[in-house]
């Protein structure tokens, strides 16, 4: 495979929906994007809060951008505050650098897209988001830790 497809994407979202609700997570918001950064599917569960699309835009949105998963990006945050302020606002403030944004690669290791997830602890988000990539038959790579 060498494209994310809608229906991928779509059963991506559910396979995490359902993740969440076995885990018994505080409601989800599950964003897919593909390679390019845009928005492919975007599911919000009854009882997300308002910021829970934008936030799970901004975990998957990063982990494109910069190539890496966000829990590596949480590191940068931390180590280089401002390469992550500076990156936020080149992109406009869309990068969320906490864990929950997980990059999405094919069997040989090519980018397809990324999923960020948003609800829960960010801990939680991300095992949910790999179940889910896991899930569909693809390789999740969240950047270590997880």
């Amino acid at each position: 495979m060498s494209v994310l497809t809608l229906k991928i994407a779509v059963d991506l979202a559910g396979q995490a929906l359902a993740a969440g609700r076995e885990a018994h997570c505080a409601p989800l918001t599950v964003a897919v994007l593909d390679s390019g950064g845009h928005l492919i599917a975007l599911q919000r569960e009854d009882g997300a809060s308002l910021l829970r699309p934008h936030i799970a835009i901004g975990k998957a949105w990063g982990a494109i951008a910069l190539g890496k998963g966000s829990r590596l990006l949480a590191l940068d945050a931390q180590q280089r505050p401002a390469f992550i302020a500076a990156l936020n606002s080149l992109g406009q403030g869309s990068v969320v650098p906490v864990p929950g944004g997980v990059l999405i690669r094919n069997g040989e290791g090519k980018v397809l897209g990324a999923v960020g997830i948003s609800g829960d602890t960010s801990d939680v988000d991300e095992q949910v988001a790999i179940r889910a990539v896991e899930g569909v038959g693809l390789r999740a790579d969240a950047g270590g830790g997880a």
